[in-house]
Parts: structure tokens; sequence; C-alpha cells
């Protein structure tokens, strides 16, 4: 795992990546976090989540994606359901569907350059020493990149 200082959205804008992959809920709501500037700036993926079904708990582990062009560069943005609701107590960060998703991410994204934030860790309250082990396990010997604002 590669590891850069700044801000994701923009890195990804600029061309440093192929794939920006963020964790979502399974409420389509999108509205903190990472999660609104990525539906501010990329409101296909946004459409893309809201295209599934609002609570289904069934989405954990998967993902939505839109494909888009930005400045000439195609990016798949990855909507990934790591967490079931927003507003539970405690952790949120689903490790099962976190590692499910990353293997998923592997399968079909692992020719690209993909980059993510700290996924699970955020306002999902997730512990990212197991969220890392688990990402690295599956994109091991991949083009990956954890972005942390500074």
């Amino acid at each position: 795992m590669k590891k850069v200082i700044g801000n994701l959205i923009t890195l990804t804008l600029q061309g440093y990546f192929d794939v920006l992959v963020h964790g979502c809920n399974c409420y389509c709501s999108m509205g903190a976090g990472i999660a609104k500037p990525i539906s501010q700036t990329f409101p296909e993926a946004f459409n893309a989540d809201k295209a599934t079904v609002k609570g289904d708990r069934s989405k954990l582990g998967n993902y939505s994606y839109a494909a888009v062009v930005r400045r000439g560069h195609p990016i798949t943005i990855v909507n990934a359901y790591t967490q079931f609701d927003f507003w539970s107590k405690g952790p949120r960060a689903d490790y099962d569907a976190i590692d499910h998703v990353f293997s998923l991410i592997a399968r079909d994204f692992g020719d690209k350059r993909i980059a993510y934030p700290l996924i699970g860790a955020g306002l999902a309250g997730g512990d990212w020493e197991r969220i890392e082990k688990s990402i690295n396990k599956h994109l091991n010997g991949l083009d990956h990149t954890l972005v942390v604002l500074p």
C-alpha cells in the first residue's frame, strides 16, 4: 500500500488514479464525510448509489459504480457498501463487508490505479489497522494508494 498526503478527489481529477473507492452506507445518502464532496464532484456516482435499493442489507460487501470522464481522463468511482447505516452507536464499519468488497475490487479493477481514503475508519468508526490488513490482503501486488488529508 502506497500512502500519500493530499486530497483524494483532486489527485484523481489530476489523473493520478483510475479508480476512486469510498465507503458508503446502504441508505443512499452520501451526505457526510468524503462521500459528500464525491457526490458533488461526481453526481454520476451518487446517481449509481440512488439506483440501488435504499436500506437493503444485502448491499453490504458489494458496490455500485459510475464510469466518468473528467479532463479527458476516464475514472471509475466505486461506492463500496462498507456499513449498513449512519446513525447506530458504536463502530458502523462492517469488517466482513470491507473484506469482501476489496476482493471484488481486486477482481474487477486489478489492472487499474486504485485510490481510497481511510475507508471505514472515519465516520464509520472502524479500526484502521484491521481494515488496512484486509485491503493489503486483497490488493497485494496491485497499484493501490491510501490518500490521507493533511
